[in-house]
């Protein structure tokens, strides 16, 4: 008796299986293999070598077997007889193994009938599956061999995709029928899963020709198409002018790369394809941009200098850094500079000498306006996986102005807004940065584009919302209020002449006075700049418009009493000194949005228990301010205390429905009160401003020339300012620090000398 380990085969009872004679040989102690040879096969439970076999390799039920036939070409046929179990397996070292054995009788539970039906249907089911192959012929014989399950399960064993348990299941079962059911399980999933595999590939294959005729077939198209255009060249097709567009377009390689894969995925959407749309608005867009950088100009500073002064009259201090930076510009021959910051209130021209300076430079001009932006992708661009997706403003921007070195005017810097989209001004910090600017990558573009060379100009009401990174990145320039004067140079050079033009009113048919102008300014605008001055010219003309039409060939003139009787609205209050004088009334000076303006601080004692009561829609930082002069006033005059605890304290600034805040009014308040404990009268003409701190000293203030201004226009005559604002007297005009005496102080007890409330000694006068 040959024992001979098997792996991973099915063994089932009455089935008929072939074996390599080499493989019996090795177990058989070289003994030479006959036909009628008794052999049992035991089940290994893990594929290893023969060395490394030993008593507890083998699962403990096998089967016998008998040698039917010996062939030439190595493989000897078997028939499976029962099943055995196995016991005292000895392996000895020439290989061979010897084993005690015991027939392990099956459970009769299986019909003859049964299995005959089971087993016609199993074949049948084979033979449809191999009816779909090319040698469905030949393997007909050897199903019609099969009149058992298990020979059926025999000859599926070599191709079918199980593991050595679920084999050696089928021969450890007991219950035929059960083991019926195991062999039926196995066959009839194999056949399954071999028909799907079939369908997938027959599917797969008919995929593959569809789409290599489609190629053959774009190919063609493409030939065709090309002989057309090279026959009319006025009908170049979309996909030739994006492949002649990206040619020639001088991108980096990166971009290169990305815009030939956007034009290949074009070419296999088609026309009419679901993202051809999307593609092709993505290759439109970045084949648009110019790529090439362009060559540096030498920039004449005296014909840009003649520019400026066209466009704009005043604003010195802006043109001659704008001047400064075109001379570095043309020492390096390449865009150089701080990122300038034009800040102000509005009309004064932070906007349109982006428009000049652009000219000046012989640039093209573009503004992205930033107001209420709240959302980063307005800055970066929204990714293509985004249904209506775009580029950021920067890119549109620069797609727009056509050129690689645009004049850009971010205009309203200071009223951008962070969302749960992210934080837009985070996202300028590396549009503002020289060293990042030259590969800023746009989410929607997915390339890098340089932006080094792009002269950005920046605008803003007020530095106070701009985030300090930003801020940080840019050079503030301050665009202060124009004087009345000023006003009026502007108005008859630049405003009239271009309201007149687009009304269709000639030079010959009006003539606008500098005296109805002055009453414009003065009676009817109240603003630092001079876009409402501009508002009023421009209603003023139409009116006249009317009459032209009406009256052609006669000539009008404009005069003040003109302007009031023909303007239909109130003249606007500008606020002016107090008639009657009061002690406890000072005149402080105060910056808004559009300028400068003068307010009251009005104190009164009324009975009560010591408290203060302040009024006015003050804000958190003028109420403290209030409170240190009320405190610092108690310090100076001491003998004036009882009023304070037998009287309430009513501080109110006018104008309620104003909100009012800032530190500047510290020695207003101060003023007002000390005016009011000591009934000493100040004089209405003078007026103040600046932070006072607990131990008295008057610290620094901002928008000094606004506030001058409308201290002038307000007809006051002299001002207190803090000594440390001294410096800021050079931005204010000259025409104004003429007409009012301005004095520098360093503590609050200066003015109160000043102003006739304490005397030399520093008592109550």
């Amino acid at each position: 008796m040959i024992v001979v380990p098997v792996y991973n085969i099915i063994l089932a009872p009455g089935a008929s299986i072939y074996m390599g004679i080499d493989q019996i040989k090795k177990t058989s102690g070289g003994k030479e293999i006959t036909p009628g040879e008794r052999v049992v096969l035991i089940v290994a439970k893990e594929n290893k070598s023969f060395s490394e076999l030993d008593e507890n390799s083998f699962y403990p039920v096998g089967v016998s077997a008998s040698i039917t036939e010996v062939n030439r070409q190595g493989f000897v046929l078997m028939n499976l007889g029962y099943r055995v179990d196995i016991e005292n397996i000895e392996i000895k070292p020439d290989h061979t193994i010897s084993l005690s054995i015991s027939r392990r009788m099956d459970i009769e539970d299986l019909p003859a009938d049964v299995e005959k039906r089971k087993t016609e249907e199993l074949v049948e089911e084979m033979r449809k599956f191999a009816s779909g192959f090319e040698w469905a012929d030949s393997i007909e014989y050897w199903l019609r061999q099969i009149d058992t399950l298990g020979k059926a399960a025999s000859a599926v064993s070599p191709w079918i995709d199980e593991t050595n348990e679920r084999r050696y299941a089928i021969l450890a079962e007991d219950s035929r029928a059960k083991r019926a059911e195991l062999i039926e399980e196995m066959i009839y999933g194999f056949l399954e899963v071999g028909r799907i595999t079939n369908e997938a590939m027959t599917s797969q294959q008919q995929e593959h020709q569809q789409m290599y005729r489609e190629s053959a077939i774009k190919k063609q198209m493409e030939h065709l198409q090309r002989e057309l255009d090279e026959m009319h060249p006025e009908n170049v097709s979309d996909i030739q002018q994006l492949e002649q567009k990206i040619a020639e377009s001088g991108m980096n390689e990166t971009a290169r790369k990305e815009a030939n894969k956007v034009l290949n995925r074009l070419k296999q959407e088609g026309g009419q394809g679901a993202e051809a749309g999307m593609l092709y608005d993505y290759l439109d867009f970045v084949t648009g941009l110019s790529w090439k950088k362009a060559e540096p100009q030498h920039i004449d500073l005296t014909e840009a200098r003649k520019i400026l002064d066209e466009d704009h009259y005043g604003l010195d201090k802006v043109k001659d850094r704008i001047i400064q930076q075109i001379a570095v510009m043309n020492l390096k021959n390449s865009q150089a500079g701080s990122i300038l910051l034009f800040v102000g209130a509005p009309g004064t021209g932070k906007t349109s000498i982006g428009r000049s300076i652009a000219r000046a430079l012989g640039r093209e001009y573009s503004r992205v306006s930033l107001g209420g932006v709240h959302d980063e992708s307005d800055i970066r661009g929204h990714r293509r996986t985004y249904i209506g997706a775009m580029p950021g403003r920067i890119m549109d921007g620069i797609s727009k102005s056509g050129v690689s070195n645009p004049v850009m005017v971010l205009d309203e810097v200071d009223k951008l807004s962070d969302s749960f989209h992210g934080s837009p001004a985070s996202a300028l910090l590396e549009v503002l940065d020289p060293e990042q600017n030259n590969t800023f990558t746009d989410h929607y573009m997915n390339v890098p584009y340089d932006l080094s060379d792009v002269m950005f100009i920046c605008t803003a009401n007020t530095t106070d919302t701009i985030p300090e990174p930003l801020l940080n990145r840019m050079e503030v320039i301050q665009f202060s209020g124009y004087t009345p004067i000023e006003k009026l140079h502007i108005a008859r050079e630049h405003l009239v002449p271009k309201s007149m033009e687009s009304m269709g009113i000639q030079p010959e048919d009006m003539n606008v006075t500098d005296e109805a102008i002055e009453t414009l300014i003065s009676d009817y605008t109240m603003e630092a700049g001079v876009r409402g001055l501009r508002k009023k010219i421009d209603n003023l003309c139409r009116m006249f418009a009317v009459k032209v039409a009406s009256d052609p060939g006669e000539k009008f003139e404009v005069t003040p009493e003109t302007v009031r009787s023909e303007m239909d609205e109130r003249p606007v209050m500008h606020s002016r000194i107090l008639p009657e004088p009061k002690a406890g009334v000072v005149t402080g000076l105060a910056w808004t949005p559009v300028g400068g303006e003068i307010l009251y601080i009005e104190t009164m004692f009324t009975k009560g228990k010591g408290e203060i009561i302040i009024t006015g829609q003050l804000g958190d930082v003028m109420k403290e301010s209030a409170r240190i002069a009320v405190s610092l006033v108690k310090t100076l005059f001491p003998d004036k205390a009882e009023l304070f605890s037998e009287n309430d304290l009513h501080i109110h600034v006018p104008e309620g429905a104003v909100p009012k805040d800032g530190p500047s009014a510290g020695i207003a308040l101060t003023t007002a009160i000390s005016s009011l404990v000591t009934g000493h009268i100040v004089d209405p003409h003078i007026a103040m401003t600046g932070e006072v701190a607990l131990r008295g000293a008057v610290t620094p203030i901002g928008g000094l020339p606004e506030k001058l201004m409308a201290a002038e226009r307000a007809g006051i005559t002299r001002v207190f300012i803090p000594k440390d604002n001294e410096f800021d007297l050079k931005d204010v005009a000259g025409e104004v620090r003429e007409k009012i005496e301005i004095d520098t102080v360093s503590d609050v007890g200066e003015v109160l000398r000043a102003t006739g409330i304490l005397d030399a000694a520093g008592k109550a006068a």
